[in-house]
């Protein structure tokens, strides 16, 4: 069972922190994922594994937070980017939230990257001041299922709207992933790239990091089910309670 906070009242809310006090948090972007993917996608996928992890777990899923740090794409259409430091404080507004009721273990699942430096702030910023456990992750397990399932690499470590995405996007919702839109992409790394203010938006003329052609529903099928036991298996070990 997929227990979403929205689609619950306040008693059953209430209840299912007492039998089992986890909560998860999806968080992404809103940004752009080449031609063939929506702006959602970093949020679609992280809501995606939410979903997948509270089915086996009983974990709470709160309602995600759809805009990220997302400085590189800040000139394409559709784009919102909050400031890292903004973007940290509400992770932490959310923590002490969540601490009130009851919750004693929260999960920020990240889909988006560039999210990471604000989750893994927030999350030292609270340590002092709660005795919740706040675990931040993005994709556990990474390296080894990339290695695993996708045949492309990726653009000097970084992926984007590449096979990696696509399949799992496939996988998440199929419908919508335009793959007669696929392109691949990797295009030449500026001299300074990761030292000076280039930006990925300026870079890809497609928006694509890597090989989309590539992807495939099945792939992100077997994906989704290595980062859900993995996740799984660290809830369980974060809060060793059966649901």
């Amino acid at each position: 069972m997929i227990y979403r906070v929205q689609d619950m009242t306040r008693l059953q809310v209430a209840e299912r922190i007492r039998q089992y006090p986890v909560a998860i948090v999806p968080i992404g972007s809103t940004e752009q994922h080449g031609p063939h993917l929506p702006l959602g996608t970093d949020v679609f996928l992280a809501e995606k594994l939410a979903e997948l992890v509270s089915d086996e777990t009983g974990a709470l899923v709160f309602p995600s937070l759809n805009f990220g740090y997302s400085w590189g794409w800040r000139d394409i259409a559709g784009t919102v980017s909050l400031k890292r430091e903004h973007f940290q404080i509400v992770l932490t507004d959310i923590v002490k939230s969540m601490e009130r009721y009851g919750v004693q273990l929260l999960i920020f699942l990240n889909g988006h990257e560039a999210n990471g430096s604000s989750m893994k702030y927030a999350i030292r910023d609270v340590s002092d001041d709660t005795s919740m456990k706040v675990l931040g992750m993005f994709y556990p397990g990474l390296g080894e299922v990339y290695e695993k399932y996708m045949e492309s690499p990726t653009w000097g470590g970084m992926f984007h709207a590449c096979e990696f995405e696509t399949s799992l996007m496939l996988s998440a919702d199929e419908s919508k992933v335009n793959m007669q839109l696929v392109c691949k992409e990797y295009p030449p790394r500026p001299d300074f790239y990761g030292m000076d203010d280039s930006s990925i938006g300026e870079i890809s003329k497609s928006g694509v990091y890597g090989d989309p052609t590539l992807a495939t529903k099945e792939k992100g099928d077997r994906m989704f089910a290595e980062f859900t036991r993995r996740i799984v298996e660290i809830i369980h070990k974060a809060y060793p309670c059966e649901k």
